[in-house]
């Protein structure tokens, strides 16, 4: 899914006692275990993290977002990652938001959503894209709610998501 621009973002704070933080030496395993615990369509390994992210820690500090409940347990992650050359370009990217499951549902991927969007800003991204699964609605939802369109490349596309589109709405 893409968004040409990253002009205005639907801007929600998080809840009372809810916050964000960047990225921390160490971070890796709770990115490890809240991707475990609600990813059920990939392998989540250290491996996968360092294939995804690299080792860089100040890219890392720039780009990554840990959200903690009130007690301070981290219990979502996301970032605002890049990929040069996505469609000849440069394109920031959402990448790899997820909230474990006891908190899923609480409006909580909103303002995770709207930091990293904000963010990608901040770095000086002036389009973004994502990758999701056709089988993650809830998700599809919030990236159009974001103002993230499909990207449609095929008549195969085309269809796949006239029946997403259907589905969701």
């Amino acid at each position: 899914m893409v968004r040409a621009h990253l002009d205005n973002v639907p801007e929600f704070a998080l809840p009372d006692g809810f916050s964000l933080r960047r990225y921390q030496a160490g971070d890796e395993a709770h990115w490890l275990r809240i991707h475990a615990v609600a990813d059920r369509y990939n392998e989540i390994t250290q491996a996968l993290f360092r294939q995804e992210f690299g080792s860089d820690e100040k890219l890392l500090r720039e780009r990554q977002f840990y959200l903690l409940d009130p007690h301070g347990e981290v219990i979502g992650t996301g970032a605002a990652w890049f990929k040069d050359g996505f469609e000849g370009l440069q394109w920031g990217r959402v990448h790899w938001v997820a909230i474990v499951p006891e908190y899923q549902g609480r409006g909580l991927a909103k303002p995770l959503l709207t930091a990293i969007c904000r963010r990608l800003r901040e770095l000086g991204h002036g389009r973004a894209y994502l990758s999701t699964s056709t089988a993650r609605a809830a998700a599809i939802r919030l990236y159009l709610r974001f103002g993230f369109k499909p990207m449609i490349r095929s008549a195969e596309d085309d269809a796949i998501w006239k029946k997403i589109l259907s589905a969701s709405c």
